[in-house]
């Protein structure tokens, strides 16, 4: 009598984690974006260029976030998105990946429009030394004093890393 066995393998690795983040966060960025009334066209947008940046780091485990400034016609730089990076040794069995959409469409109910003229800044901060990436350069962030933040919770996760995502935006009796 003969028998027959199959096995099947899966190996999830740090570049397949990476990839998957750094898709979550920008295609999370594109969708506020999109609400709050702000053109890709109007920013440093070029997605092939900033998702290779962003998995980059995160497979060397380099960045600490990601953030995306909305600067209002009158100079006033409100609201602010941070979407920290938080890295994890996984067990064995840990391989999943999830998104957080759903609750991201209950959030973006919260979020008031940008006026007319807007337009927003990426910028990237990183855990120490990290590697250069085309199109990418240092910057300098506005200040968010005075500004009020709200965690979102988590935007995406995989084996290896997890990303959130912060709100911070002007009180709203101010």
């Amino acid at each position: 009598m003969s028998t027959t066995t199959s096995t099947s393998t899966t190996v999830i690795t740090r570049t397949h984690t990476a990839t998957y983040l750094a898709e979550a966060i920008l295609g999370t960025i594109s969708e506020i974006l999109g609400h709050l009334g702000i053109s890709l066209d109007d920013g440093p947008w070029d997605y092939k260029r900033d998702a290779s940046a962003i998995a980059a780091w995160i497979e060397e485990e380099s960045l600490r976030e990601v953030i995306v400034e909305c600067h209002q016609p009158d100079g006033t730089v409100d609201p602010v998105f941070e979407f920290p990076v938080r890295f994890t040794v996984d067990a064995i069995g840990d391989a999943v990946f999830t998104t957080s959409t759903a609750s991201l469409a209950k959030y973006r109910a919260k979020i008031t429009k940008a006026p007319k003229g807007s337009r927003f800044e990426l910028f990237c901060s990183h855990r120490g030394p990290h590697s250069s990436q085309p199109g990418w350069s240092a910057g300098t962030r506005a200040s968010t004093i005075g500004l009020q933040s709200s965690a979102f919770g988590t935007v995406a996760s995989g084996p290896h890393a997890a990303a959130a995502m912060r709100y911070l935006h002007k009180p709203k009796n101010s």
